[in-house]
């Protein structure tokens, strides 16, 4: 079946009862992927309601089964007019909500496992790889740190970690929790780490087992130049691993991992990929999977172990179950119909990144109109699906963040621990973005614009 989107999100069931099966209603509407309605619950009258629209009638939409199954009515009306404008989680498309709501099912249903093989499939579409080994596994994106540390760093082995905020230092704990032996290069906040810093760390004679950098940290809007890291480590130290926090840029920010030879990009459901929070999502090289394979010692941790997930990564892509954990089978539904509108939609993914980027420019040249400064002190260096803004002077997160709040737009507080007061975040990627008659840019534009004319003009009285 073909899918149309809904004119409003999916938040909450109210109801449910028996119509006429001979009822006719205004609009067709299809469905997300040919195994949402297998099920007779499905075989429904949807009702929906839509804020945007000013209005508290109903939006009737018709689903023709052609089957004598009873149709029931569903009303859904979504839970406020608030849209959440961090940056992630992010809200999610109407085709990955229902997808999400599909049926209980087995991990092991024959019906399942295409889903996630094809889901195993796709994310090597949007990394832009052939060979990398995708792994989607129950967890967070914090999870992807631990299979680093657990699978590509034995106790005592070198690790370098630029920072570039929060992210940075949490990566930096979980591979000295593991027992790596943890060097920081530590960009002044604002600021990615330099070539120079990275070349002449990489020419001091210390060897290094990997090199990890936070591709855009979400706690600063900081993008860094992950070609030009992965190029300097295969020039000067080859052997050296490339690993990328990517969380807050996939599908938002440009990463060509074969092209780049990157090992691994770890990354969660949450942000550019449109899809519900809840999974860890990390792609790995065939020169990581060799030192992973040739370790001296076995992976450090029971869960996040590729001894124990590898097996199921494969089995499910060759088509068959196989079992060590039980997957988040719903989450994977959702991931799924998110993947397809990435890399099979009529956007494609060349062009999604534009559309971040436009976005991303018309925020920050709107922030610099209103008299506003980005956290990120580079242009080059500040990321496309959020923007990090210092509070003016003589206003503060009370003043600020209440009022958008007021106005249907939740952005984010400061994370960086020196200086969480002193800024705030917007998110702007996946749907706000992509779905352009949405207007969400917009939105938040003047959103802030008449914040912060009421704030100061509350300063003055």
């Amino acid at each position: 079946m073909s899918a149309i989107r809904l004119s409003s999100p999916f938040r909450s069931l109210i109801s449910t009862r028996s119509l006429p099966s001979s009822r006719r209603l205004t609009r067709p509407f299809t469905m997300t992927t040919k195994d949402e309605f297998k099920q007779q619950p499905h075989k429904s009258v949807i009702i929906v309601s839509d804020p945007r629209q000013g209005s508290s009638s109903f939006a009737m939409l018709y689903i023709d089964f052609l089957c004598m199954y009873p149709v029931r009515l569903i009303v859904i009306t979504p839970a406020s007019t608030v849209f959440c404008r961090i940056p992630g989680p992010i809200e999610v498309a109407d085709e990955v909500l229902f997808a999400n709501a599909h049926p209980s099912m087995s991990h092991i249903s024959p019906d399942f496992i295409p889903v996630f093989g094809d889901s195993i499939r796709m994310t090597r579409e949007v990394l832009l790889t052939k060979s990398g080994q995708p792994f989607l596994i129950s967890g967070s994106g914090t999870l992807g740190w631990d299979q680093v540390a657990a699978n590509l760093v034995e106790q005592g082995e070198n690790a370098l970690v630029l920072h570039s905020g929060y992210f940075g230092d949490s990566f930096n704990d979980c591979l000295e929790t593991y027992g790596a032996n943890v060097k920081q290069l530590k960009a002044p906040i604002g600021r990615a780490v330099t070539s120079s810093e990275l070349e002449k760390e990489l020419k001091s004679g210390k060897k290094y087992k990997i090199v990890t950098v936070t591709h855009v940290d979400t706690s600063t809007g900081v993008l860094s130049n992950v070609k030009e890291v992965a190029a300097l480590v295969r020039r000067i130290s080859p052997d050296t691993l490339v690993a990328v926090d990517a969380v807050c840029s996939v599908a938002s920010e440009e990463i060509r991992f074969d092209d780049w030879d990157l090992d691994i990009v770890l990354t969660a459901s949450q942000k550019g990929l449109g899809t519900p929070p809840g999974l860890s999502i990390l792609v790995a090289s065939k020169r990581a999977l060799e030192v992973y394979k040739s370790r001296k010692s076995p992976p450090a941790s029971y869960y996040a172990s590729w001894k124990k997930w590898l097996p199921i990564m494969n089995a499910y892509e060759s088509g068959t179950a196989a079992y060590f954990a039980t997957p988040p089978v719903n989450l994977m539904y959702a991931y799924h119909a998110s993947l397809q509108l990435i890399v099979k939609g009529e956007i494609t993914l060349s062009e999604r990144l534009k559309m971040h980027k436009d976005a991303s420019r018309a925020v920050k040249d709107a922030a610099k109109r209103l008299g506003l400064k980005q956290l990120p002190e580079l242009e080059e260096e500040a990321a496309n699906g959020m923007t990090a803004l210092y509070f003016p002077e003589g206003l503060t997160a009370s003043d600020i963040l209440p009022r958008l709040a007021k106005r249907g737009v939740v952005v984010a507080g400061g994370l960086h621990t020196a200086i969480k007061d002193k800024y705030f975040r917007i998110g702007h990627m996946g749907l706000s973005v992509v779905d352009a008659q949405r207007g969400d840019v917009n939105t938040v534009i003047r959103a802030l614009e008449d914040t912060l004319k009421e704030a100061r003009a509350a300063k003055l009285a």
